[in-house]
């Protein structure tokens, strides 16, 4: 079992090369086009290698001595085909930086948050999410699953990792019992904070889309191996862990890859369809018609059972961190259920440090991350899949039924334009904001326009010349009008 302090024995730190080698100039184009603002992301080889991950990992090793003073990285991976060789890689750079490397294998990335978690040290997942077959990457966290992006660690990391060490055989081999100790702690606690074992009665479809839910199926709900197997009945679909996606893409995100799961809920008679991204950190619902559910309506539910829960536990008004994308329907769930709503910009580490600042009991985004208090502020898919189907066995309402309370709005979902100055784009919006109807402006994450049943938001992207729109409205017509309008707009000035 690894525990946070400084390292006792090992070999001793390896030293960088020369700023101005012709290494070093290699790594810096390469890292600087793959760490993006939360995260690091690129194709291979081109933009990531085993020698990069090397570096990157030496670079992670020494960031998190610097900022957290701890000498222990726990390290996971996705099915990817590269996946393994990185996560070697990236071990053998923490080693090469007199650290421990603690490697777990395969896992989601909320397990390897859960470690990261349970152990107390930093972080880091070898995957690429939800992107195609020909991409990889790293999420790195701090300990305790903290969020770490450009501001809390990604900029020292990008800083440092063109001058790493050359990369070196320095064989980690995994830790059975670190990883045995990981899978079970996290199972146990899936189930106690949901009592999903104690469901019976229902069907529930499962499309891991050849991603790491295929593997967490049979950990949570124990139909391959130990614990005990719920009392429902699970449909799995494309459970085969296959990092080149042969039946779908294992983006959630985009409708065609609902298709089939839709489709077998119906067929089978099913009461809920689940679909998970790649890494199975994030998960779709599908209602027992096939219509996908929305990930405001979700949270807004699962917000108001994490409510009741910490009230329960003495806590009169806890409070819940949505995103300013979410759905209105979200902190007005909040408001009556006895909690306090509050706003945040869009992204993962920014929500893990408000949380930790304000003690938030739940957060949710738009695009379907789920937070929790009791999963060290980390986002977990699988826990809130849990949370729904407990929800569904507790209510004598079918799925669709279940969360209509909680859909009131229209969304029109994230809109894509290219221009050439995004900055731009936005000052000259906020500055026309009264060619719409009487609205509230704020700069919270990009301009956003509050109207009396309205809002629209628009904003930048981190890492493309993208600017994104986002609008909610009271019916179709009205929502399709603002997204027309603030659309011309947009293209005018592209």
């Amino acid at each position: 079992m690894i525990a946070p302090g400084p390292r006792s024995s090992g070999p001793d730190p390896v030293p960088p090369v020369a700023a101005d080698s012709a290494l070093s100039r290699a790594r810096t184009a390469a890292v600087d086009a793959a760490i993006g603002a939360y995260d690091i992301r690129g194709r291979i080889p081109d933009q990531l290698d085993e020698d990069i991950l090397f570096a990157l990992g030496w670079a992670t090793a020494t960031t998190m001595a610097e900022l957290h003073s701890t000498a222990e990285v726990v390290i996971g991976h996705d099915m990817r085909p590269s996946s393994p060789g990185f996560a070697r890689a990236f071990a053998a750079g923490v080693d090469s930086a007199g650290a421990t490397a603690t490697l777990l294998g395969l896992c989601s990335t909320d397990q390897l948050y859960f470690a990261s978690g349970i152990f107390g040290v930093p972080g880091a997942m070898i995957t690429a999410s939800h992107n195609p077959a020909d991409y990889n990457g790293i999420k790195i966290c701090g300990p305790h699953a903290a969020g770490v992006s450009l501001t809390t660690g990604l900029a020292r990391i990008r800083e440092l990792a063109p001058m790493g060490p050359r990369a070196a055989e320095r064989p980690v081999a995994a830790d059975a019992s670190a990883t045995a100790a990981m899978r079970e702690r996290y199972v146990r606690r899936i189930r106690e904070l949901t009592h999903v074992d104690e469901v019976t009665g229902l069907t529930v479809v499962l499309d891991a889309g050849n991603g790491m839910a295929g593997r967490l199926l049979g950990e949570v709900f124990g139909t391959d191996v130990d614990p005990v197997r719920v009392p429902f009945d699970v449909i799995g679909l494309f459970t085969e862990l296959d990092g080149t996606f042969p039946n779908h893409e294992a983006n959630p995100l985009k409708p065609e890859n609902l298709v089939d799961a839709a489709r077998a809920v119906v067929d089978t008679g099913a009461d809920l369809g689940l679909v998970f991204d790649g890494d199975a950190d994030r998960c779709f619902f599908i209602d027992e018609t096939g219509a996908t559910m929305s990930a405001s309506a979700i949270g807004a539910l699962v917000a108001e059972r994490e409510i009741a829960r910490a009230k329960a536990a003495g806590d009169e008004r806890p409070t819940v961190i949505h995103n300013l994308i979410t759905s209105r329907s979200v902190p007005e769930t909040i408001t009556a259920a006895g909690g306090r709503p509050l706003r945040s910009k869009v992204g993962h580490s920014g929500i893990k440090a408000l949380m930790a600042e304000t003690g938030a009991v739940f957060a949710c985004e738009h695009s379907a991350h789920f937070y929790f208090e009791e999963f060290y502020g980390a986002d977990s898919g699988m826990l809130a899949a849990c949370h729904l189907i407990a929800a569904l066995a507790e209510s004598a309402a079918p799925a669709s039924r279940l969360v209509a309370d909680y859909d009131r709005f229209v969304q029109s979902g994230e809109i894509n334009f290219t221009v050439t100055d995004p900055d731009a784009v936005l000052a000259e919006f906020a500055a026309d904001a009264d060619r719409f109807p009487p609205n509230t402006v704020d700069d919270l994450d990009g301009i956003g326009l509050q109207g009396e049943d309205w809002w629209v938001n628009l904003r930048k992207s981190n890492t493309e010349p993208l600017v994104r729109l986002n609008v909610e409205a009271a019916d179709h017509g009205q929502m399709e009008e603002l997204v027309r309008r603030v659309g011309d707009f947009v293209t005018a000035r592209a």
